[in-house]
């Protein structure tokens, strides 16, 4: 059945009638063609170990319909100590183009531990490959480097932001090849600790304005997001606050961002896309696990009654949904309001 309008929330096929798998990802045009890609998690059940069947890509020409593309970056199963391997925590890929080498540059975040996070960076000619691995165990300026995103200047010069794990946001300027960084980096929005330290950082670019899209640190469980603006690049960055609208519960209604795009062809029409990564866990409290966070990063989780959290949910994200929706602008300031349906049309 085809699809005409989004839906936030609900379960959403590709044209083959299977649950779309582009998880923590993001859309890129080209030539008139969407490419939507992200993490496969068909095969994640929260049981069996396996974190990701490597990255996905789809295609649309109207945003609402989907055609699996396939697995563009495809698990690695003979290698137990490949960051592609199944059971590596890989997340959050994302792919620029370089116009001066020709090469689409892809960069993963990998989980190695709790206390060591890398990239693993790959090129393609194309943007649904083959890719081909150039960096693994890579550490952006010696630090642990957990989400992030990528984004290229007009003139060809490509920045990426992302947390310095449990501490801040940093935005480091890429090599011409954008394979790395060059070293010259800013520091933006330190926190003492999960779960108010910033990650899934989406950037967008309006106006003369660059945005600044993120959540907090709960794991898969939602929270507040925060938006903050900048004239330049590198900052300094104001935050404007929670742009979600009317959202009692604290959790950007039940998601985490993962990118932003521009509309093509729309005025002004930007998308944020978001993940509901855990959709049976939606009666859990943003109040209880928020505090659960601070107690153990404080070093004081022997003050916290846990049986206020009941059972571990079970991360289950093969069963993960998204939801995209509008932002509103009102001048500079960001808001995102709740739709349970929308379309292209409904905006110049």
């Amino acid at each position: 059945m085809k699809n005409n309008s989004f839906k936030p929330g609900k379960v959403w096929l590709d044209t083959n009638g299977n649950r779309i798998q582009a998880h923590g990802g993001s859309v890129i045009h080209i030539e008139g063609i969407y490419y939507w890609y992200g993490e496969n998690k068909e095969k994640t059940d929260g049981k069996n170990g396996i974190w990701h069947w490597g990255v996905r890509c789809y295609s649309s020409t109207d945003l609402y319909n989907w055609k699996d593309e396939g697995i563009i970056i495809p698990p690695e199963l003979e290698d137990e100590n490949s960051s592609l391997h199944p059971t590596a925590c890989m997340d959050r890929p994302h792919i620029i183009y370089n116009k001066k080498t020709k090469k689409y540059v892809c960069w993963l975040k990998i989980m190695n531990s709790f206390n060591e996070q890398t990239e693993t960076i790959l090129i393609a000619d194309h943007i649904l490959g083959p890719y081909i691995k150039v960096k693994e165990g890579l550490k952006p300026l010696g630090m642990n480097a957990g989400d992030f995103d990528l984004a290229v200047a007009p003139d060809g010069k490509a920045y990426y932001y992302f947390e310095r794990v449990h501490s801040e946001t940093i935005c480091a300027d890429l090599t011409d090849d954008y394979t790395d960084v060059t070293g010259y980096y800013s520091t933006h929005f330190p926190r003492i600790h999960p779960p108010y330290v910033r990650e899934a950082t989406a950037h967008f670019y309006r106006n003369g304005k660059h945005y600044l899209l993120t959540s907090g640190t709960t794991g898969y469980l939602p929270n507040p997001s925060e938006i903050a603006i900048s004239d330049t690049w590198h900052g300094p960055y104001t935050v404007q606050g929670n742009p979600h609208v009317g959202d009692e519960s604290n959790t950007s209604f039940y998601s985490q961002i993962s990118s932003v795009f521009k509309v093509e062809g729309k005025k002004d029409l930007y998308i944020a896309c978001a993940d509901r990564w855990l959709p049976n866990e939606m009666h859990r409290s943003y109040d209880v696990y928020k505090e659960m966070f601070e107690k153990i990063f404080q070093g004081r989780e022997d003050e916290f009654d846990f049986s206020k959290m009941g059972d571990y949910p079970v991360e289950n994200t093969s069963i993960a949904d998204y939801v995209w929706l509008p932002i509103r602008f009102e001048g500079e300031k960001v808001f995102i309001d709740w739709h349970d349906e929308w379309t292209l049309d409904d905006y110049e």
